[in-house]
């Protein structure tokens, strides 16, 4: 074969493992997404997707997916690739959580098909080959491989067997999540993964995605998960694709370099066509100059123009100066927080005990704490949402507090615009007395609304037709009119983008109150907060950390978590002690358990022990039965005759059965022995 076939063939292979697009144009509806567009994406690599809202990121995900086809140009994806990516649909379904994510991984679905019906046609051999393709698919392992999943993203173990349509909405959207990583893909697409994840659940997250092998594509507003997760940057601008080498920070510094090289050319030629068209508006109608004038002119027209950088508009807002700073802001007197029973009789049911804390003027408190700690619960409790179950909270004199809620966007009134919001909170803070020198004129309240971006005829759209993050900007402006001294903002940047965030970031700063702040946007979390409480095991204590101090504690409590799960311990041990200025957590959770350690042990009584005897039972018979197991494998890979092939296989069934019935009881004690804990 020539050295030119040869050329093309090895380029035909590589191409086949790799994703292309080369000139493709691509419309959603009458709007233009891509214009000519090329890239390419190699296999294994970790694609952070950029771009405004509105750009065109997630139009690029329904070309990848299948859901679109290009207008034009050439698009290619391997066709031996597995795609995985997560659901966009709420599942209704009565199955338990970890038989929902079992059931992402479709090849150990159609491999325990097979072998129900290889058992059920009597063929030794067909049974021979099909406990051998379930054991390559990893069914030994595969339901501690998925409540792996499950409780990286912050459910609890008592939850694995809970029915599906028992969570709630944004709990469901965790677990379609965990089926996605659960299935077996070459290429897996996430569109925001983290809106719905907790700081502890992100961190998780994170170190999946790094270990994970395929090729990743990633769309999200939260930069040091980009910076975490992602090698490469494509940044979709002016209905083109561009790659850049890097993650997000990366990105964002070569980007910079190649605006202002763009500008300073621009500036350069516009210098040059300057004098071109000086000497011939000055020379053209001279004969003696006519030819230099003409030559001067086809210069002009061959000239390849450098366009202008025209900068992204800006998003930029302040929180006006508060009236007055009383301090302390308020104190928190022995507070319990938490919820009323069911019913009216029913005891309430306490998240955080006994707090006591004072908030000072000017305190910039981050809080941390892991998924279901009571982080939100103290917050409601403090902004007037809940009621205290115990213990008072004294307000300062003047205390006017601004409260950004998770649930905010949804409580807005669909219906009405952004101006009809306006004009009834300058009403309602009118009435109340609560109005701190703001104009309530219609006209007034338009241009305040045009400093978030709400400008023209937008003022008069209705909210139910808005994306989630102008949502997200009306509730900001709604809150900053307020003039508050005391911010309490929980998960505010779910649905903005960077650049918003940034303009946050920037306006927190700048803001001369006081501020609680829960958020997983770790970026956010270092830009505002110079200290931060950890609520944990039901009490409120400082934590002597920063951030990455935060981060390594939660990664090893992943690390333990994975590890209990797969030696079969799901009632786990103490926390691990994180190292350096983190051990502020492990003596967090010392203090406030150190008073009840010793009653749950003077409270074990001979059921409990008998439990946790008949526990370890079941444990020891367990990895009696996976040696067991793992013996008839090793046997039946070695081709032994037919009769053996039978009896193996029958046995391979029975213990199957046997392990099943075991396991069943061991998650039955040892969720019973939680709930006694």
């Amino acid at each position: 074969m020539p050295s030119t076939s040869l050329g093309q063939a090895k380029f035909a292979r590589t191409f086949a493992f790799m994703i292309t697009l080369k000139n493709i144009t691509l419309r959603r509806g009458a709007k233009v997404i891509l214009d000519g567009a090329s890239a390419t994406i190699n296999p294994s690599e970790k694609v952070g997707l950029v771009g405004r809202n509105g750009a065109g990121k997630s139009t690029l995900f329904a070309l990848l997916n299948g859901g679109l086809h290009e207008d034009s140009g050439d698009f290619n994806i391997p066709a031996q690739w597995r795609m995985a990516q997560v659901a966009q649909d709420m599942p209704e379904t009565s199955e338990s959580a970890t038989d929902f994510v079992l059931a992402g991984d479709t090849a150990l679905a159609a491999a325990h098909a097979e072998v129900a019906a290889a058992e059920a046609s009597e063929d030794g051999e067909r049974m021979a080959h099909a406990y051998m393709a379930l054991q390559d698919v990893g069914a030994h392992d595969a339901p501690a491989r998925a409540q792996a999943l499950i409780l990286g993203l912050g459910f609890q173990t008592t939850e694995l067997d809970r029915p599906v349509n028992s969570f709630s909405g944004g709990w469901r959207m965790r677990l379609q999540l965990a089926r996605a990583l659960m299935a077996p893909s070459d290429l897996l697409l996430l569109d925001e993964p983290t809106n719905h994840l907790d700081l502890d659940a992100l961190v998780w997250l994170e170190a999946w995605l790094q270990r994970y092998a395929g090729t990743l594509l990633v769309i999200s507003h939260d930069r040091e998960f980009l910076d975490a997760v992602t090698t490469v940057t494509l940044h979709i601008e002016g209905a083109q694709l561009k790659r850049y080498g890097g993650n997000y920070s990366r990105f964002e510094d070569m980007r910079a370099e190649q605006l202002a090289l763009q500008q300073a050319s621009y500036a350069k030629q516009q210098e040059k066509i300057a004098h071109l068209q000086k000497f011939i508006d000055r020379f053209k109608a001279k004969a003696s100059k006519a030819k230099q004038a003409q030559s001067r002119v086809k210069a002009l027209e061959r000239m390849e123009k450098i366009g202008p950088v025209l900068a992204e508009a800006d998003f930029t807002f302040e929180f006006k100066e508060p009236a007055n700073l009383p301090n302390p802001m308020l104190t928190l007197q022995g507070v319990s927080c938490g919820y009323p029973g069911a019913e009216s009789d029913d005891a309430p049911i306490t998240i955080v005990r006994n707090v006591g804390k004072s908030v000072l003027a000017g305190q910039r408190i981050g809080i941390l704490g892991a998924n279901g700690q009571g982080k939100s619960t103290l917050v409601k409790t403090i902004a007037g949402d809940l009621q205290p179950i115990a213990g008072d909270i004294v307000q300062g004199k003047g205390l006017s507090i601004g409260y950004f809620a998770q649930q905010e966007l949804d409580v807005l009134q669909l219906d009405d615009t952004p101006l009809d919001h306006m004009i009834r909170l300058a009403r309602d803070t009118t009435q109340a007395g609560r109005l701190s020198g703001q104009s309530t004129r219609e006209q007034d309240l338009r241009s305040y609304l045009g400093g978030f971006n709400f400008t023209g005829d937008q003022v008069k759209q209705a909210v139910g037709s808005m994306s989630g993050g102008e949502k997200a900007r009306l509730v900001l402006a709604l809150l900053v009119w307020q003039r508050p001294n005391l911010l309490l903002l929980d998960e505010p940047t779910n649905h903005l983008d960077l650049a918003t965030r940034e303009a946050l970031s920037v306006a927190l700063n700048e803001f001369e109150g006081a501020l609680m702040l829960v958020s997983h946007d770790r970026a956010l979390l270092r830009a505002v907060c110079d200290e931060f409480w950890l609520v944990t095991r039901g009490g409120v204590l400082p934590f002597d950390g920063d951030l990455d101090d935060y981060q390594r504690y939660l990664l090893e409590e992943a690390k333990r978590q994975r590890e209990a799960i797969k030696a079969g311990a799901l009632n786990p041990p103490a926390a691990a002690t994180p190292s350096t200025k983190a051990a502020a957590v492990p003596q967090a959770q010392a203090a406030t358990s150190a008073s009840t350690a010793a009653k749950p042990a003077a409270r074990e009584n001979n059921r409990t022990r008998q439990m946790r005897k008949e526990l370890e039972q079941c444990e020891a018979r367990m990895a009696a039965l996976a040696e067991e197991r793992q013996g008839i494998e090793t046997r039946l890979g070695a081709n032994p005759p037919l009769e053996e092939i039978q009896r193996l296989s029958a046995r391979m069934a029975a213990l199957q059965a046997e392990l099943d019935d075991v396991e069943a009881r061991w998650l039955e004690l040892g969720n019973a022995l939680e709930t006694i804990s």
